[in-house]
């Protein structure tokens, strides 16, 4: 008979960078350390998209109401002017991850998962991970906390109670002993009312949850009683989902005549900008990088991109492709070829802008977009995307590849 190999141990680290905007924010300003700071937006609809250890001893935590948080905290210092460099800090964290991980997954801005499994045969992979902790904090100067376990719950439940910037390791076979104690609001995905459920039930920790029989939990809670069975007892078998750079969206027109009139290259600039960010909104992405591209009449071609804070939102896309093209652009020179591309896309789910009603903006934009949807792209343009050509250009390709 022949012998099944055992499945080689897992080895799951998950990291977190502690409070991450206001880290930087206070890399950016030290003489905000120590002091009581909340992020977000200054206006009477404001929220608080994160605030200091220091903010949260009175009660304060994100999304709550800024007005409510300056409430509790009068002294309270409101920051968010580096709202660019937010997204910086985290590639240089991805980079610096992604030269060293065999396997990682890319969850938010500022959180991580790397699959160390098999890395036991040439190195320890504790011992691996603090290194690399290490060396994020020398490059950055960023706090960083990190778990290293069985599986990525496990893993993300420690990386909670590591925190402020500490590590800690839950050896296989602990995992049940390590959840035992835990509130049952540790685990992810049990929200405000399945919590509430539970203490009505009289479940308050994670061994309270393992007790129960799961035909009990199925009753009350369906089929998530049966995943919450198995959560409590430490099981759980995601898998780390591989980071890779996702492909760019692109445009490109090129004329019929070559083009000098201004008025009509910005409302095509519009146009096309508009076009992809829609794209890349039907596709529950954000973008982290743009360019511009022309081609002059001799077909010499020029282009350049910058790097931006993760967006999907026309406006801010717009000004940013118009200043690209005012870069590039030799006034009065025939252009052939005008192009907009996107690219460091991304699925994270990331508050693209800290200091605006966000959600009403992003309502607006899903009011546009369910009306392109039903009645055509072009259904509704801005004013400037509307040039002497409304038709379009005489040929126009659309490209997604990787890059």
């Amino acid at each position: 008979m022949t012998e099944v190999p055992a499945s080689p141990q897992r080895y799951i680290a998950h990291f977190d960078l502690d409070a991450f905007f206001v880290s930087v924010e206070c890399i950016n300003d030290p003489s905000l350390k120590g002091k009581p700071l909340l992020v977000g937006g200054h206006s009477e609809r404001g929220v608080v998209a994160a605030c200091s250890y220091e903010a949260r001893k009175y009660g304060i935590h994100s999304a709550m109401p800024m007005k409510t948080a300056l409430r509790l905290c009068p002294h309270a210092t409101v920051v968010g002017n580096a709202r660019g460099e937010y997204s910086k800090y985290s590639r240089w964290v991805t980079e610096i991850i992604a030269a060293r991980a065999p396997l990682f997954e890319k969850a938010s801005i500022d959180e991580f998962y790397l699959d160390l499994t098999g890395m036991d045969r040439w190195h320890d992979p504790w011992k691996w991970t603090i290194d690399l902790r290490e060396e994020i904090i020398r490059a950055t100067t960023l706090p960083i906390s990190f778990a290293l376990a069985s599986n990525k719950m496990i893993s993300k439940i420690a990386t909670q109670e590591a925190k402020p910037n500490g590590y800690i390791q839950v050896p296989p076979g602990m995992e049940r002993e390590f959840l035992a104690p835990l509130g049952v609001n540790k685990i992810p995905g049990v929200g405000e009312q399945t919590y509430l459920a539970m203490k009505e039930m009289g479940i308050f920790t994670i061994r309270d949850l393992s007790e129960r029989p799961m035909a009990e939990l199925e009753r009350r809670f369906g089929k998530y009683g049966a995943e919450l069975y198995n959560k409590s007892r430490g099981i759980h078998t995601s898998e780390v989902v591989p980071y890779h750079e996702a492909k760019s969206i692109s445009t490109e027109n090129t004329f019929e005549e070559n083009k000098t009139d201004l008025e009509f290259l910005m409302a095509e600039l519009v146009r096309m900008t508009e076009k992809v960010a829609y794209e890349l909104r039907q596709d529950d992405k954000t973008a982290g990088c743009i360019a511009v591209k022309i081609r002059y009449g001799d077909f010499e071609t020029t282009s350049r991109q910058v790097t931006i804070p993760y967006t999907f939102y026309d406006d801010e896309l717009i000004a940013k492709a118009k200043e690209l093209f005012h870069r590039l652009w030799r006034r009065g020179e025939p252009i052939r070829l005008l192009g907009v591309r996107l690219s460091e896309l991304t699925s994270e789910a990331i508050q693209t802008n800290l200091f605006e009603n966000t959600q009403k903006k992003a309502q607006l934009y899903k009011a546009i977009d369910d009306v392109k949807n039903k009645f055509g792209k072009y259904a509704v343009v801005k004013a400037g995307g509307l040039g002497p050509s409304e038709e379009g250009p005489a040929r126009e390709e659309d490209q997604a590849g990787e890059e």
